[in-house]
């Protein structure tokens, strides 16, 4: 959270750069063997039964809800494999109603949600009429508190819409340059200390658009195996050649790039025009930091480039929200593409790349999201703003498993509670999670109810696997004054 905006200072002039925070190194501790084997064995009956299921639906004992295919489209080629129809069927079915809930409220600390039921299991829902009010929000990305709706901090953004209406309505290149859009990369740019910045739409876009503009057929692409789908996508349409690295692993990553070295491009050893690291400065679904000192080294080392994606960590992570190159005293000069979005702590929507201003240039030109996609909207474009500056301290203010899984979302909505759980196929069948965004507009009172009931439906599930005694020294968790970093 950032607390105290009023002492900020700039990255890459001067003295301006915060020490490095000392940190432990990520670790993750692993399910016992027997819960693998028994999560294992629970898919397989499952898929079992989903087959005796498709079975009794092929002979019409049983009723099948889902679309199918028209007979007279039978040789075109099928939207979607046979087992992605038969999970979706037979096991996604099942779980459904933990997703796409409908929100009827802002998104803030605590949210409302329209209730519904289903009387086929799932297939279709209804909506009842009731409301459930005041679920705390434990699975939004508001991280500062700034996607908020109070009258006096939004006025700045009223005015603009006023001014410039709500759309563009024609791309950058065209008649879509607003002095808003020069004023917001200006302020973007000086905000991380770097020469140059260039504003987007959408955050999605910024990275599987520009990563083809940087890189082709003739490069390679080392990608962290938990990057984003942006990032991936990004690197497919490119055409560049892709090896992946196993997280966070700088053997596994320095092992590649001395194999690229040596050994060049495939059939021809050539060497490659360009080698292209890519990674996160914060994971979303692992929670994990990035190793961006020695993932440094070896960039400069190799001679390689560095593609930073700090969607989670910008506006969070370092003293003054500037993201992990903050976070361990890094110029993030020494970055050749630095990316992140504004969906997230900044309670807005689209994305940014910053760096040299060449590189900013080349990307105007070049980049199909700047080229085809339509400008960001004014006011979205003036809250960016004005969470910047309040980040800065330049407004005058200092606001600033699966089934087991599945379960955990329900038990924990019944307690007013929303959170976000991800299962199979979005992670590995062992690794499903429930993931919990802290903003700075939660309570100390709304943490206490989330931790709280947390502990007592993690007994509840039997979802408690840690092997890690509990701390010896309770009366650390009883403090009731607590004094920020200087």
């Amino acid at each position: 959270c950032l607390l105290n905006c009023s002492t900020v200072q700039k990255n890459g002039k001067g003295d301006g750069f915060h020490q490095p925070r000392v940190r432990g190194e990520d670790s993750f501790e692993e399910a016992p063997m027997y819960v693998a084997v028994l999560t294992y064995m629970g898919y397989g009956i499952v898929i079992l039964f989903g087959y005796f299921r498709d079975f009794l639906r092929a002979v019409g004992l049983e009723k099948c809800h889902q679309a199918q295919e028209r007979e007279e489209q039978k040789d075109f080629v099928p939207l979607y494999q046979d087992f992605e129809n038969f999970y979706k069927r037979n096991l996604y079915t099942r779980v459904r109603d933990n997703w796409n809930r409908p929100i009827c409220s802002l998104p803030g600390p605590v949210f409302d949600i329209m209730e519904r039921v289903s009387d086929d299991y799932n297939w279709t829902f209804r909506l009842t009429g009731r409301t459930v009010e005041n679920v705390i929000n434990m699975g939004s990305y508001n991280y500062l508190g700034f996607a908020e709706n109070n009258v006096d901090f939004l006025k700045t953004v009223a005015e603009e819409t006023r001014q410039y209406g709500v759309g563009v309505c024609s791309t950058r290149q065209e008649l879509g340059n607003l002095s808003i859009h020069e004023k917001l990369e200006q302020l973007v740019a000086e905000f991380l200390g770097v020469e140059s910045a260039m504003a987007f739409g959408m955050g999605f876009a910024t990275n599987s658009m520009n990563i083809p503009a940087l890189v082709g057929k003739g490069c390679l692409i080392l990608s962290d195996e938990l990057n984003h789908t942006s990032l991936i996508l990004g690197a497919r349409l490119s055409g560049a050649t892709i090896r992946v690295f196993k997280h966070n692993n700088m053997q596994s990553l320095e092992k590649m790039l001395k194999e690229a070295i040596c050994s060049g491009q495939p059939r021809t050893h050539r060497a490659w025009k360009k080698i292209l690291i890519m990674v996160e400065g914060i994971y979303s679904m692992e929670g994990s930091l990035v190793r961006l000192p020695e993932i440094l080294a070896l960039k400069k080392k190799y001679k390689a480039y560095l593609y930073l994606d700090e969607a989670h960590s910008i506006g969070a992570v370092g003293p003054t929200g500037r993201g992990v190159t903050e976070h361990f005293g890094v110029d993030p000069n020494e970055v050749d593409v630095l990316m992140g979005t504004f969906t997230k702590s900044f309670g807005a929507a689209g994305g940014y790349i910053v760096g040299k201003k060449e590189l900013v240039d080349y990307l105007r030109s070049h980049s199909h999201s700047a080229v085809y996609a339509t400008a960001m909207s004014p006011p979205v474009v003036e809250q960016i703003i004005r969470a910047i500056k309040c980040i800065m301290g330049v407004d005058g203010t200092t606001e600033g498993w699966y089934k087991k899984a599945m379960a955990l979302s329900r038990a924990m909505l019944k307690r007013k509670i929303g959170i976000v759980v991800v299962g199979f196929p979005a992670t590995p069948i062992t690794e499903a999670r429930a993931r919990f965004c802290v903003s700075a507009a939660h309570t100390r009172e709304m943490l206490d109810k989330v931790l709280q009931s947390l502990d007592e439906l993690g007994d509840d599930i039997k979802v408690k696997f840690s092997r890690h005694r509990s701390s010896y020294r309770p009366e650390l968790y009883d403090e009731t004054d607590f004094e920020l970093d200087s």
